[in-house]
């Protein structure tokens, strides 16, 4: 009998051995790619500014107010990106026209007022993917149209170009290989400009800050 099962037992295996070599392999699905935010991009954006504008003089009598200004703006923008496992880094540029501006009176009378008629800046940007997802901190050289005004019986008016820094951070997704979307907030400090009166006017300079939030469609080429 012991024998019996032996035998039985040797002649199962050296049956097995062979379906079992014969069985075809299981295939395991892999995870599809992530989306590859490597790529240059071009795109538009709109969004809200709100900010204060300091304008002092010295020349004659001294006097100082403080307008506040808020207001809105739509641009286009530019970019390039490289990504290195989940980390991204490159740059983008962007030109936004801006109704952002708004006044104060120092007197009866007598109104002062700040408009960012257009702005911009050049930026390096980095951040961190997740699949589709980007977290990222963007910072650069900003620059500005900004004119400062004032009305005291007279008009006075006088428009520069601001040159300062840019601070912000951001998040996109993309829709589609091609489509990304996003939101992203700026901190501006556009630095302080002399103004030099004229027709009796006083001489100024005028300090302009500006945080923005805005909305962003890109194209991926």
């Amino acid at each position: 009998m012991y024998r019996l099962v032996v035998a039985s037992a040797g002649l199962f295996a050296a049956l097995s051995v062979p379906a079992l070599a014969a069985d075809p392999t299981v295939d395991v699905p892999m995870t599809a790619p992530g989306f590859d935010w490597t790529g240059y991009y071009a795109g538009l954006q709109a969004g809200y500014g709100w900010g204060r504008s300091d304008i002092s003089g010295t020349d004659g009598g001294p006097f100082s107010v403080s307008p506040d200004i808020d207001g809105g703006f739509v641009g286009g923008h530019v970019a390039g990106l490289w990504q290195f496992d989940q980390a991204v880094i490159g740059g983008e540029a962007d030109l936004n026209y801006a109704s952002v501006r708004g006044t104060a009176d120092i007197g009866p009378g007598n109104t002062f007022g700040t408009d960012i008629k257009w702005f911009g800046s050049v930026n390096a940007k980095a951040g961190y993917a997740m699949d589709r997802l980007l977290v990222y901190g963007i910072g650069g050289v900003a620059f500005g149209g900004i004119e400062t005004s004032q009305t005291v019986g007279s008009a006075f008016s006088d428009t520069r170009t601001n040159v300062g820094w840019t601070v912000g951070a951001g998040v996109d997704y993309a829709l589609t290989d091609k489509f990304v979307v996003g939101a992203q907030y700026r901190y501006y400090d556009f630095g302080s400009e002399h103004y030099d009166g004229s027709n009796g006017f006083t001489d100024r300079d005028q300090d302009v800050k500006l945080n923005t939030v805005g909305i962003n469609l890109s194209y991926k080429f």
